[in-house]
């Protein structure tokens, strides 16, 4: 990769040490050209080690060697499931709309007045923005399903719900539904994937990853990891590809000069998308100059934060597990990365507020034009034609997130899969 500019040598080193993903090559192969400095290969956790790690709450999952095709899927999923209603989706749309604007009306009312110097002010307004940023992923999930052509049946319409819901939480919607659909079209592909890619242990980012926790230790590795995934992981993605694709490289979501995810074709939308971002810039500023910037921070700006803490939980728990694999080129298939998903059981009022997101996402990823109010109907199709191929984790979301944190750091090859292992707080391989 060229030599950049300070701010891009600055996102590259928070790409390859924070968010820990996607090496430098395509693939973890064990050789000569491995891990740097201190790091020696660690072995595979194998059946032992994937036990170990997540028997507190369930058996290891048992990967089949076969699946089905595509067409067998569709046939055991009830029809209607795949019905879109424009009705229903708008009032979908409306609740959540309506909750992300009343709900800070309401607190900024009654709550009382932010002060730094307040401390049940900061408690207070600390709890609102939870609760805000919480409630507004309810619109980004509309507006991912409008991504995907899964709210309705005119595209005019869905691109038009979509582009103003994500433009409103600068989300650049054409830019993200392009590299979402690649991402949906190469999961858990290690060398093609799109967002949450795993480093290789013998990538320069994988062996760095091993080195820092062993350096120091799990715990201060998870807290780190946490940190870097739910605070900086989605603006650094969005400027820098962080966690993306090693082969498509460093790429920019308002700036299409990545050939490899923007094709010419969807330059255009692109710049469409940055329009959008700044008529919301825009909107926000004049919004600070009439109200104050105190009332845009805490009504905007720090719920803004958790909208993308929310965001990136829910995309990093749906493929990623220490018996959760990634598959090289030569072994993966589109129905395999398919199945490669984690349905969770996440707490209400979370899964009503987010439409069902995170506990059906194995039927999203399956048939993305299923429609959130349908999911769960195709999801128990699925689970009862498909059991031994769907996947499901009963741990409490916040254990399930530790785990990830802690032990997902790099990967190692087990047969033709790929599995995360990790270095154990006395820096041994488990």
């Amino acid at each position: 990769m060229p030599e950049k500019s300070s701010f891009a040598e600055t996102a590259a080193v928070a790409k390859a040490a924070a968010v820990g993903q996607a090496g430098d090559k395509a693939n973890g192969d064990v050789g000569a050209e491995g891990a740097r400095g201190d790091a020696a290969l660690p072995a595979p956790l194998g059946e032992d080690g994937r036990r170990k790690a997540v028997e507190a709450y369930r058996q290891p999952y048992v990967i089949p060697d076969t699946f089905p095709e595509k067409s067998q899927v569709h046939a055991a999923i009830p029809a209607h499931c795949f019905e879109r209603s424009l009705w229903k989706s708008m009032s979908y749309a409306a609740l959540s709309v309506f909750l992300t604007v009343a709900f800070p009306i309401l607190a900024w009312k009654v709550l009382p007045v932010p002060s730094w110097s307040n401390p049940l002010s900061v408690l207070a307004w600390a709890v609102f923005a939870f609760w805000q940023g919480t409630i507004a992923t309810g619109c980004w999930v509309v507006a991912h399903e409008c991504g995907h052509r899964a709210f309705c049946d005119s595209n005019l319409i869905q691109d038009a719900v979509g582009f103003v819901l994500h433009s409103a939480l600068l989300v650049p919607y054409f830019s993200w539904q392009r590299s979402h659909a690649v991402h949906h079209s190469r999961t858990n592909h290690m060398s093609q994937g799109e967002t949450h890619v795993p480093a290789g242990a013998t990538t320069k980012e994988g062996a760095a990853q091993m080195n820092l926790e062993r350096w120091i230790g799990e715990d201060a590795f998870a807290i780190v990891n946490l940190f870097n995934h739910l605070v900086l992981g989605w603006p650094m993605y969005l400027m820098t590809g962080a966690t993306g694709s090693p082969e498509r490289g460093f790429s920019n979501h308002f700036v299409p000069t990545n050939g490899k995810l923007f094709p010419d074709s969807w330059k255009w939308k692109v710049l469409l998308s940055d329009v959008g971002i700044l008529v919301t810039l825009a909107l926000l500023f004049k919004w600070a100059q009439v109200a104050g910037t105190p009332q845009v921070l805490v009504l905007y700006a720090f719920p803004y934060l958790f909208t993308n803490m929310w965001l990136v939980l829910y995309t990093w728990l749906q493929h990623t597990d220490v018996d959760v694999p990634h598959y090289e080129d030569k072994n993966w298939t589109w129905i395999k990365g398919a199945f490669m998903t984690v349905d969770r059981p996440y707490p209400e009022p979370f899964d009503f507020l987010h439409h069902r997101i995170g506990s059906t996402h194995v039927a999203h990823h399956l048939f993305s034009t299923i429609p959130h109010y349908h999911a769960r109907e195709a999801t128990e199709a699925v689970k009862q034609a498909f059991p031994e191929h769907y996947l499901y984790d009963p741990t409490p979301i916040v254990p399930a997130l530790w785990r990830v944190a802690a032990k997902c750091v790099a990967t190692v090859p087990e047969g033709n899969r790929q599995y995360y292992t990790y270095v154990n707080g006395h820096g041994k391989a488990e």
